[in-house]
This record gives C-alpha cells, sequence and structure tokens, in this order.
C-alpha cells in the first residue's frame, strides 16, 4: 500500500533534513566539510527479479557523504594557527592512534607538544642533530629549554683597503693589554684603519675582537694587528696584493690564525672557558682607490638563546627562533593524502580516521605530491554555504509534506473502501 511507500519518503526527508541541519550547525566550525544525503528507490523483487510493471516500494538512505572541497581561508594573528591550501589533512596521535583532520588550530600544551585542543598532539618530519628533516615521523615539540651557546670557529670580513693610504709616521707598537697597569693600547697615529666585531667564547660570553690596519713601506702590502678585549692575540700578518687590488688566486685562502686564546672577563681574569682558535678569513678583500670601509663580517659565534617565537613557512618546517638571533628546525608537518578521502569514518571533532574504503594514508611534504601547502597563522572555515543548505532545507519540507499528503490521500481512499456497503 502506498502508506509504507509515503512513510519512505517521509524518513528520507526526515534524515535529509537531519543532513541539512546539522552542515548549517557547523557552519562556523573550522576544517568543517559539509555532508549530502544520496537516496536510492526500492522496489520488491523474488529470485527471478522485479516484473516489467513493477511499482516501487519507496525510498531508502543509501549514505551520506562528505565534499572534500577547499574552505575558504581566514588570516589570523596565531602562528600556531594553521591552514591546509589544497589536498590533505594534518596528522594527529591520539595516544598512538591515528587521526586525521583539516582543523588548525593548535596550541602548546605544558610539555611543549603542539596539540589540538583535545589534545591530539600534531604529526611531523623529524630533524636529526644538525637540524636535517629526516623520514621519520613523531610528535612536534618546542623545545623551551636555553640553547648551548657555541664558540667562534671562523670569522669571514669583506672590506676594502685604501690604497692612496702612506705608512704612518708612528710605529705600531705592542703587544698590548687593556688590563695591564697602566693599561696599553695601539696610538691612533701608528694604523691607517681599524674595525671590531664581536665574539664568543664557549661560555657564550661575548668579546671584542679588533683588527688594525697598517700601510708598510711596501707598496701593495699591509700589516694586520688582531686584539681581543684589548689583548693582543696575533700578528703582525701580512697581506699583499696585487697591482689589480685583488689578492693573487694562488694565494687563496688568505686567513688570519689565532691560536690558543684565553677568553677573559671584563677584569682580566679568565672566564672558565676553554682556550680556543679560530681563523679570519680576508679572502674577499681589496685594495682599491677608494675609502676604507667593512662591507661585512660573518662569524659563526653566539651566545646561549631562550626560544622567543616559531615560524611555520609553506613547506610545513616549523623553526625555532631564540633570543640569540638563531633559529632551528624543529620539524616538518606531515601531510596525509587518501585514495579516496569520503570513505574516511568522521569521529567527531573535526577528526577522521582511516577505513578499508579510504585506503591507507599516504604521507609527504606540504606542496608534495598533489598534497596542499601550509598557511600559518590562518584557519580554513567551514565548506558550508548557507544559502545554498537554505534552499537544500525547502526542498527537504516539501518532500515530507509531499509524503504526508499521500499518507492523508492513501487515508481518505482507505475511508471509502471501507464505507462501501
Amino acid at each position: 500500500m502506498a502508506f509504507d511507500t509515503a512513510v519512505s519518503g517521509i524518513k528520507a526527508a526526515t534524515a535529509d533534513l537531519g543532513v541539512i541541519g546539522n552542515n548549517i550547525a557547523n557552519s562556523s566550525t573550522t576544517g568543517f566539510k559539509l555532508s549530502r544525503a544520496e537516496f536510492a528507490d526500492v522496489y520488491a523483487t523474488s529470485l527471478l527479479g522485479a516484473g516489467g510493471n513493477a511499482i516501487g516500494k519507496g525510498v531508502s538512505l543509501a549514505g551520506v557523504t562528505q565534499e572534500f572541497t577547499q574552505g575558504n581561508i581566514s588570516f589570523t594573528n596565531n602562528a600556531l594557527d594553521l591552514a591546509i591550501n589544497g589536498n590533505g589533512f594534518f596528522l594527529l596521535s591520539d595516544d598512538g592512534a591515528s587521526l586525521y583532520s583539516r582543523a588548525g588550530n593548535f596550541q602548546v600544551d605544558r610539555e611543549g607538544f603542539i596539540v589540538t585542543s583535545e589534545g591530539h598532539r600534531l604529526q611531523a618530519f623529524q630533524v636529526n642533530s644538525v637540524g636535517d628533516i629526516t623520514g621519520q615521523v613523531g610528535d612536534l615539540q618546542l623545545d623551551t629549554s636555553l640553547i648551548d651557546p657555541n664558540p667562534t670557529g671562523s670569522v669571514d670580513v669583506t672590506l676594502n683597503l685604501d690604497s692612496r693610504e702612506v705608512s704612518p709616521l708612528v710605529p705600531f707598537g705592542g703587544p698590548f693589554d687593556a688590563f695591564a697597569v697602566p693599561p696599553t693600547f695601539p696610538d691612533g697615529d701608528s694604523f691607517n684603519s681599524t674595525s671590531s666585531t664581536t665574539i664568543y667564547d664557549g661560555l657564550g660570553n661575548p668579546h671584542v675582537m679588533s683588527m688594525y690596519f697598517v700601510k708598510t713601506a711596501t707598496a701593495n702590502e699591509w700589516d694586520v694587528h688582531t686584539l681581543v678585549d684589548g689583548v693582543s692575540t696575533s700578528g703582525p700578518d701580512t697581506l699583499t696584493f696585487q697591482s689589480n687590488g685583488q689578492f693573487d688566486p694562488a694565494s687563496l685562502p688568505v686567513e688570519l690564525s689565532i691560536a690558543g686564546w684565553t677568553p677573559l672577563n671584563e677584569s682580566g681574569s679568565p672566564t672558565g672557558a676553554s682556550a680556543q682558535d679560530f681563523t679570519v678569513s680576508l679572502s674577499s678583500g681589496t685594495q682599491f682607490g677608494s675609502e676604507f670601509a667593512v662591507s661585512t663580517i660573518v662569524q659563526d659565534g653566539y651566545t646561549t638563546g631562550q626560544l622567543r617565537g616559531l615560524e611555520i613557512d609553506d613547506s610545513g618546517v616549523a623553526f625555532a627562533r631564540y633570543t640569540n638571533g638563531q633559529a632551528r628546525a624543529l620539524g616538518q608537518i606531515a601531510i596525509a593524502g587518501f585514495t579516496n578521502p569520503n570513505g574516511l569514518q568522521p569521529l567527531g571533532d573535526t577528526t577522521w580516521a582511516e577505513t578499508f574504503s579510504s585506503g591507507s594514508a599516504t604521507l609527504g611534504e606540504p606542496g608534495s605530491s598533489g598534497l596542499g601547502v601550509i598557511q600559518s597563522g590562518a584557519l580554513e572555515d567551514s565548506n558550508v554555504e548557507i544559502t545554498e543548505q537554505l534552499v537544500n532545507m525547502i526542498i527537504a519540507q516539501r518532500n515530507f509534506q509531499a509524503n504526508a499528503q499521500v499518507i492523508q490521500t492513501e487515508d481518505a481512499v482507505t475511508q471509502t473502501v471501507i464505507n462501501l456497503r
């Protein structure tokens, strides 16, 4: 009878309204993907199939599928807000169980792990001891401890010495000691140019290294005297330029070797750091007819530092930045891709689980193998379009009303049959 057929239609319309209501309810849920109810007709069949003039028995809910289309990207001021622009899912760990999500509103827990509001840990490709990304996947964690200082091992100086200079009339004396009684310093008339930079000992203490350049009586020749904290450490070292103002390629590299330097504190006592050796490279230096100028000074030492901030680039590499100006890679966020995302099992909290239908997850770097890139300081909005859902709700309501009308009509027919005499 038409009663059963109409009831199945009412159930279908109710299910459709339920799906639409869930979409509308989650229209502001970060990373949410809208669902769609799919229906199939029902026919009574036997072992030999349905008859040619068979009348359908109604409708059934064939499935509820999600649409993994891209949501809008909204920018925030939080570096830990992450959005995937393109395909893929964040890989999360729930006490070892793998979960997948498009919601990137992460935070840091008390142990320094990057987690969701439910405590699921974000997974990333780990780094080795030298900061290189490996293929091993694990929890992404911030290291809030002080980083070890690095003693200066090399200093690279790019400068130009003025070829028009003449030899000073006052000889450059030495050795010098700023902590002697009385202290001794280079006479300002005994050198042509000077340059200073900061270097670091093994405990991270800063020290000032000064180089004094003295034009000799020999053409294209200079002497270099090196002092650290006002104490002579080496020299003089001789620099010889060619007539074109550059070093002879056969003489490269041009380096000053500082051996056995003992770091001293501001009182002239040892800091406790070990004596260290380092080199000063002047291979890029020139002697042209222009004013003395230092283009760059680069040294590889640094003091200890505390965590200052976190940055995540488009490739998903998380960099920790420290107060000493250093930056270290903590890991690269892993993105999971699936052959059939619609086969994923929704678990709530905007997470999904892998199923046989979805296929196994394929992990990759953001921006590779068809996977999306990471946008830091942004969140992916729900892909629900409210206007579309309201129209669908009206259609589902009409379907419900029409099926209810079928029941009312069938009831009237039945009453007519019963009233026959």
